[in-house]
């Protein structure tokens, strides 16, 4: 059996870090073997260009940003996201590809043939089995950046763009949704983080059974 391959997406703050750990714990618990990792630094190699591409005191020229994030993918799909599709394991990733359409495509306005190009070239066409775009309003996304960083320390280079740039990037991946609404479910996150684990867990189980997944008989 070949395995599953979920994406997180959405803007910073809308808790979808947060969730996907949860989430994963509690399928781990119904007997699921789930692996979570993450873009950028789902591996060595993109560990170390996390940290340079999302430090908020370095100036990485847009197209750089674009390409170091494209190189970080491929060494992910072939070094960790085929591997464990090929073992059949559920493999959970906190942001994929949707996340360089919204922030390199339109928050940075790279045109969209240029986008889908890289993105491409950099997935050899792996795209998800199931993406969850958890969603809420740019103000409440700084809102919970600031109480984040207590207002004061740095967050990322990506988290201090402005508000228009944060705006495109929503909309980016709401235009996701509605194009592709058999792979990308909506996660309204303006409710406590039980109410939406909820909703997770009533998606994922269902969605993971009719894969083939075998959890045990509480779930």
């Amino acid at each position: 059996m070949a395995g599953t391959f979920i994406t997180f997406e959405g803007i910073d703050g809308s808790g979808k870090s947060t969730h996907l750990r949860l989430l994963a714990n509690f399928l781990r618990d119904q007997g699921m073997d789930v692996i979570l990792t993450r873009e950028p630094g789902g591996t060595p190699v993109g560990n170390r260009l996390r940290a340079a591409l999302l430090d908020a005191r370095e100036q990485v020229d847009p197209l750089a940003e674009l390409l170091v994030f494209a190189a970080d993918r491929a060494q992910h799909v072939r070094r960790v996201l085929r591997p464990a599709i090929a073992a059949g394991h559920v493999i959970i990733s906190d942001r994929y590809a949707d996340a360089t359409v919204a922030y390199q495509g339109a928050g940075r306005g790279f045109p969209p043939k240029l986008i889908s190009e890289i993105v491409a070239l950099a997935t050899e066409g792996l795209k998800p089995d199931l993406t969850l775009l958890f969603d809420l309003s740019v103000s409440e996304s700084n809102t919970r950046t600031q109480r984040r960083t207590n207002g004061k320390q740095l967050g990322d280079r990506l988290d201090s763009e402005n508000a228009e740039f944060h705006t495109r990037v929503r909309d980016a991946y709401l235009q996701i949704a509605e194009a592709e609404p058999d792979r990308v479910r909506i996660i309204v996150t303006n409710r406590t983080v039980d109410e939406t684990q909820e909703e997770l867990r009533q998606i994922m189980i269902p969605f993971l059974r009719s894969r083939g997944h075998v959890c045990n008989a509480n779930c």
